[in-house]
């Protein structure tokens, strides 16, 4: 009796594994259709955006942080140098706390965003800094220390804990089904760096999960997970192919840049760089920027205004007076407007209007 039902159970292992495989191959897109659908868009070019006032995910979305006035200025300073994508990062405690509320100001960013001329990937899910997120009122910059507050979603160990995964599926496919087809959004990134901060491998099962709930829902855009660290060989494998459009990081200088490009073009699917320039890095706009446009790969950088992420600050090396660095690692944008660099902004902007459709 023992034997049959270990064999019972392996069985139903083996049939669930199976549906789960159908599932995210039903909706996955091909080759073809990816194609296709990347040559309807012009070169895409922007930043990772978070408003200035905001410290992290949550103060930017919960409602009494939400700073309209700010996210609508500073996407238009983005739009002042052509700008036209934006990746912003959504966090499930804010809509947990109020997923109607939630929903109405996402709706409200589309809004500015799409008045500037501006197209948004939105990110589910993320593993990079702070474990422990908390509904309510966030912390207040570490002084001189990058991205002090910057907050994981769902968090760790609760990214691990499964008894989280039917709550985390409604979040996700309330998003998806309400924004699936809303031609504002650009594409969906479902998880950033899965595995980061230490979890590794553990990552997989929500990252798993979440493409097989997106797939459910099966939205009008695309769906991707950023590659960005290239020894992680079971995550990376998952993520390139169950990406719609292929996404990923890189924060180094052209020659190394230029390999990983190499080395991703044998999948075959567009490509857009979702995170990349970091000045003393020798990642700069100068030499990355145009190998991207020479390579038609979409371009979109950390940062984009000086703000309460303390992001112009380099990893690792805080500057504990809060004085300022020699050279901004990110950013483009001091908070009134001006440009850290105006020889940049005149660059991206002459890339940008120089840009002709596909």
């Amino acid at each position: 009796m023992k034997n049959s039902m270990t064999v019972i159970f392996m069985l139903f292992a083996l049939y669930l594994g199976s549906a789960q495989e159908d599932i995210l191959q039903k909706n996955k897109w091909s080759i073809e259709k990816a194609q296709n659908w990347y040559a309807q868009h012009d070169w895409m070019t922007g930043a990772n955006f978070n408003p200035s006032t905001a410290i992290n995910q949550l103060e930017m979305w919960q409602e009494a942080t939400f700073d309209a006035e700010t996210i609508d200025r500073e996407l238009g300073y983005a739009e002042g140098i052509g700008f036209n994508t934006m990746r912003v990062y959504l966090h499930s405690l804010a809509y947990k706390a109020d997923p109607k509320g939630f929903k109405k100001r996402m709706d409200t960013y589309l809004g500015f965003a799409d008045n500037h001329g501006i197209k948004t990937m939105f990110v589910i899910f993320d593993d990079v800094w702070g474990k422990s997120p908390e509904i309510g009122a966030q912390p207040e910059p570490v002084t001189g220390t990058h991205n002090s507050g910057w907050m994981q979603d769902p968090g760790d160990p609760a990214s691990k804990e499964q008894t989280n995964f039917p709550a985390l599926e409604v979040y996700v496919k309330d998003i998806l089904k309400t924004f699936g087809d809303d031609k504002r959004v650009l594409m969906w990134d479902l998880y950033n760096e899965p595995g980061n901060t230490g979890k590794l491998i553990s990552s997989m099962p929500l990252l798993k999960s979440v493409f097989i709930w997106a797939r459910e829902v099966n939205p009008s855009q695309p769906l991707t997970a950023g590659l960005w660290a290239w020894d992680f060989q079971e995550l990376n494998a998952f993520q390139a192919l169950n990406s719609d459009i292929l996404t990923y990081h890189n924060y180094n200088d052209e020659k190394h840049h230029q390999h990983v490009i190499n080395l991703l073009k044998s999948h075959g699917r567009p490509m857009i760089c979702t995170e990349y320039m970091a000045r003393t890095n020798n990642s700069r706009f100068s030499n990355i920027l145009p190998i991207l446009k020479k390579e038609k790969i979409g371009a979109i950088n950390w940062g984009l205004v000086d703000g309460r992420s303390n992001t112009k600050y380099a990893w690792d090396t805080p500057i504990e007076d809060g004085g300022e660095p020699d050279e901004w690692f990110h950013e483009v944008f001091r908070k009134d407007g001006t440009p850290y660099r105006q020889d940049e902004a005149d660059f991206i902007k002459k890339l940008n209007d120089e840009t002709d459709k596909r």
